[in-house]
């Protein structure tokens, strides 16, 4: 039968700490009897040390972002209402500074395709049926199994015939989209937004000297 030590801590504030053990015991095995390894332990240390540092860098860079997104929006505040609002207070549609740099407000334009597919469905049917069709890129998927690189290389009609079904996706790139609205719109014509996703507002370009 094995007897073993009961080894007490007592770590008063401010005081080096005092060990009571008995007679015989090696302190030094016993303190090390739940570590393979006192390196290992110093190690450890230092990667928990590195791990907070870590945390800390992260929750300043966190901060910062937050900052710099609070920034953004009151600067995109200034260059959409502020000025324009000023400056059509005077008529004006742009105006020099002090240091040369050049003030100007022009309209800034955006269409998207909405996420919801009944509502892109309806915005594919309102370009066809305003002859607009030829700017809607399609993609027709065609799923092969293996060894069958040779079946790849034909048409679609093919592959239909050999009772495969192919997927088709359609979609319209948000840059030509946009510069559809854009035409339309100084045109005089319309670009529904109830199915298109759309926005337009002023933005501020300051040119620098």
């Amino acid at each position: 039968m094995s007897i073993k030590n009961k080894i007490t801590y007592k770590i008063p504030p401010n005081t080096q700490p005092t060990i009571t053990t008995s007679p015989g015991v090696n302190v030094r095995d016993m303190m090390l009897e739940d570590s393979t390894d006192l390196l290992d332990n110093v190690e450890v240390t230092t990667i928990a040390q590195e791990c907070v540092k870590l945390k800390t860098k992260e929750d300043e860079i966190a901060k910062l972002e937050e900052q710099l997104k609070s920034k953004k929006a009151e600067a995109d505040d200034i260059s959409s209402r502020v000025i324009p609002e000023l400056l059509a207070e005077q008529g004006l549609s742009e105006i020099k500074l002090a240091d040369g740099s050049k003030v100007s407000v022009k309209k800034e334009y955006r269409c998207t395709l909405p996420k919801d597919e009944s509502r892109r469905a309806q915005c594919y049917q309102w370009l066809r049926d305003q002859g607009l069709g030829d700017i809607i890129k399609n993609n027709i998927f065609v799923t092969f199994g293996k060894g069958e690189d040779d079946k790849a290389k034909h048409l679609l009609d093919l592959a239909q015939t050999n009772g495969y079904e192919p997927q088709q996706k359609s979609d319209v790139a948000w840059m030509t989209l946009t510069a559809l609205f854009r035409e339309r719109i100084e045109s005089g014509l319309d670009m529904p937004s109830d199915v298109f996703s759309t926005w337009i507002k002023d933005k501020t370009k300051i040119t620098r000297k």
